[in-house]
Formats: C-alpha cells, sequence, structure tokens
C-alpha cells in the first residue's frame, strides 16, 4: 500500500473515532436535525471542492509539475472551501456564531499524522523543503539536506492538539466559542511560515499561491476572534 495513502487513512481513521467517541457537544450548535445535515453536506462538497482547486492551481503555478497533468489536492485548499461554503450557509439560513468548534480535534491530529505520511513520502510528494544547512536538514533521497516542513508542521499541530485538550476539559465555553477561530489563526500563519522553505513558484507580492490564501484566512480569523471577544463583552 502507498505510505501516503495509509497515513491518510490513520488520519481518517484516528480522526473519525475522535469525533464518535471523545469530542461530543452536550447539545449540537443546530438543533434542527435536517439542517445539521445539510451544513455537513456543504462542509464535504466544499472541502472536496477546495482540496482539488487550490492543489491544481498550485501544480499549474509550478514549473516542475506543470507538464504532469495531474489533479491537485490540498489541506489548506479543503480548509478554505468548507469554510467558505459553510459561511454562505450559515447567512443564509441565519445562523449566528461558531457551528466549527468540534471539528477542530479531528483536523488538527488528522494533520498531524497526515504530515506524516507527507514526510515518509519522499520527494514524489512534492512537500519538502529548500535545501539547508542547518541542523534540522534531511536527505530526502537525493542527496541534497532540505528542511522537513511536513515534520514543522506536524509538530505544531501535535502541539496545538494539547491545547485544544486543554480548552474542551478545563474551559469548554472557551472551546466552543474561539477554538475554530484560533485553529484558523494558528495553521494560516504556521503554513504561511513554512511556505518561505518550499521551492514552490512565487506568483504576487513575493508570495506562492498558499500564503496568498494563508493571508485571506489570518483575516478571516482576527475578525471573528474580535468579534466573538466584543459580543462576550
Amino acid at each position: 500500500m502507498n505510505i501516503h495513502l495509509l497515513f491518510d487513512l490513520l488520519a481518517y481513521g484516528v480522526g473519525a473515532f475522535l469525533t464518535w467517541r471523545v469530542f461530543q457537544p452536550e447539545k449540537p450548535s443546530i438543533a434542527n436535525e435536517n439542517i445539521r445535515y445539510a451544513y455537513y453536506m456543504f462542509a464535504i462538497i466544499g472541502a472536496v471542492i477546495g482540496a482539488i482547486t487550490l492543489g491544481s492551481l498550485n501544480i499549474y503555478y509550478s514549473l516542475e509539475l506543470r507538464d504532469s497533468m495531474a489533479i491537485g489536492k490540498s489541506i489548506l485548499g479543503a480548509i478554505v472551501g468548507a469554510t467558505i461554503f459553510i459561511e454562505v450557509f450559515k447567512k443564509f439560513m441565519k445562523i449566528e456564531g461558531s457551528t466549527g468548534a468540534y471539528f477542530v480535534p479531528s483536523l488538527v491530529i488528522g494533520i498531524a499524522i497526515g504530515r506524516l505520511g507527507c514526510f515518509f513520502s519522499g520527494l514524489k510528494d512534492y512537500t519538502y523543503g529548500v535545501e539547508t544547512t542547518s541542523l534540522f536538514g534531511y536527505d530526502f533521497g537525493d542527496g541534497l539536506l532540505r528542511h522537513p516542513v511536513q515534520l514543522y508542521e506536524s509538530v505544531t499541530m501535535g502541539l496545538f492538539f494539547i491545547f485544544v485538550l486543554y480548552l474542551y476539559f478545563k474551559k469548554r465555553d472557551s472551546f466552543e466559542r474561539y477554538i475554530f477561530y484560533l485553529f484558523i489563526l494558528l495553521y494560516a500563519t504556521q503554513r504561511f511560515i513554512w511556505e518561505f522553505l518550499k521551492p514552490y513558484e512565487t506568483i504576487a507580492l513575493g508570495l506562492n499561491i498558499f500564503q496568498l490564501v494563508c493571508l485571506g484566512l489570518i483575516v478571516y480569523a482576527l475578525y471573528y476572534l474580535k468579534k466573538g471577544f466584543y459580543e462576550k463583552l
């Protein structure tokens, strides 16, 4: 079995288990069952569209991959797509407040595990970093030491998962109100930073397509965190 697929399945499995058996709200954020199922469908459709769109755009803008005619996928794109679709759905259905808190634990641990799959897949995954002489340099098989940015992201998400556990078990109200936007803020910020260590082509302002998308997510997260803070006051 492809090692990347193996870690993807592991990430999905662990994420599903956490959602099913561990992180459960006392009451659903959306009471109506039909609306809740429609919400899930919008999230899934948005995630699929976003993952394929952003992943494929990255291939288009990458000189090394442009001729491969491959359809790409991106976890960042999945997050963006799901978020956009859900925000549109919430506006249309007049749903207020954060509704994504209980997805966060699964997303965080899933990304941490999934990035290990990227790391062990080596050069063919095209998620490795640029060459480095630092202590963290890793040879992916071509004799060059590169930044293992997959591990940087995996460790960051693993540490954030500890914070997620703390909020969930100790400060449930803050967890439900803020954790989704805190996740978006942290993920987008750390991803923006790690992208400077990747060999992707820049497309505007010296930034690659992932970084431009991350800036949008950072603005989105800060807006809703500020809004939630003042609403609580």
